[in-house]
């Protein structure tokens, strides 16, 4: 969101910036006000409640920075997935401000936080160059796949068991998560799964494949959403499509092209926009397994998750 951007001092919460004609303080987000963190994601086009900006809130850190009489004008959070590895995201910026440096502001004093570990995050293209300035790689694109559902699958013959998942499948849903995405992060995924709907396929009784859904934005996404293989990816998503025939629908994916990929645009959720995943420190391929079929992330928690 940030087109060209000032070095400013880190500051401590409390303490104050001068961002143009603005006096900016900045704050934790803990304590920010729902409905100005809402109208601030609405100001760029983004679709977050205020309920999603409170799970957020749940599950991660972040500050904001307000101007002398106290609207929220930016906002950065950051992520532990695990002790080595976080994600940054909501780093918004009012229009108004967005040539004046505040987004790199904040995302300074994330990076201070976050000193020592390994990043991700997931650049809008206004943002690339903010992110190549401090250092972010990229990597590869993601897919904002997104529409009513207008092609629901119908039941199909799947190669073992595909049932609903409950609490007692929590263990499994976080190991096979963290052998897709390269780290544990038991607290993320305990918390999106208590939000969600999820589907699990199942050979021999062991979970080889599952899809998470939950409301969110305009509707509902899916999201994680880990398997090895194409099939399997389609196997538990597919529930997820019918139960949302006629609604909205959204899925974040790396995969470009293939038959997952297909089968997501056939069941009406078309590329609606892509951002691009940056990392600094260790690369994305150094969190994949060697293994043969191991599991892949086919859809993202959300972007600002990863």
């Amino acid at each position: 969101m940030i087109e060209d951007m000032r070095v400013g001092a880190i500051l401590k919460p409390g303490e104050r910036n001068q961002i143009d004609a603005f006096e900016m303080q900045i704050g934790d987000v803990a304590g920010a006000d729902l409905g100005q963190l809402h109208a601030l994601s609405i100001s760029v086009g983004w679709p977050h409640r205020a309920e999603d900006w409170q799970f957020l809130r749940d599950v991660g850190k972040g500050v904001v920075a307000t101007d002398d009489i106290g609207r929220i004008m930016s906002s950065a959070m950051w992520f532990r997935q695990s002790p080595d590895l976080a994600t940054i995201g909501m780093v918004i910026t009012s229009p108004r401000l967005q040539t004046q440096g505040t987004g790199l502001w904040l995302m300074e004093y994330a990076l201070q936080d976050l000193e020592g570990v390994d990043l991700r995050l997931n650049a809008t293209r206004a943002a690339q160059r903010l992110y190549l300035s401090l250092d972010f790689v990229p990597e590869k694109k993601v897919y904002q796949c997104q529409g009513i559902v207008t092609n629901a699958p119908g039941e199909q013959t799947i190669s073992g068991d595909l049932r609903m998942l409950g609490d007692d499948d929590l263990a499994a849903v976080i190991a096979l998560d963290a052998a897709a995405f390269g780290v544990a992060r038991a607290g993320v995924i305990e918390k999106v799964m208590a939000h969600s709907r999820g589907y699990g396929l199942f050979r021999d009784g062991v979970l080889k494949a599952f899809a998470l859904c939950r409301r969110f934005g305009r509707g509902h996404v899916v999201g994680p959403v880990v398997a090895a293989d194409d099939e399997d990816a389609i196997a538990v998503v597919s529930p997820h499509i019918r139960d949302h025939q006629g609604r909205f629908l959204r899925l974040d994916t790396h995969f470009e092209t293939g038959d997952f990929a297909l089968f997501v645009v056939r069941s009406g959720l078309a590329v609606f926009d892509t951002v691009l995943t940056m990392s600094r420190g260790k690369r994305l391929a150094d969190f994949v397994s060697d293994e043969a079929h191991a599991p892949v992330t086919y859809a993202l928690i959300s972007q600002t998750l990863g």
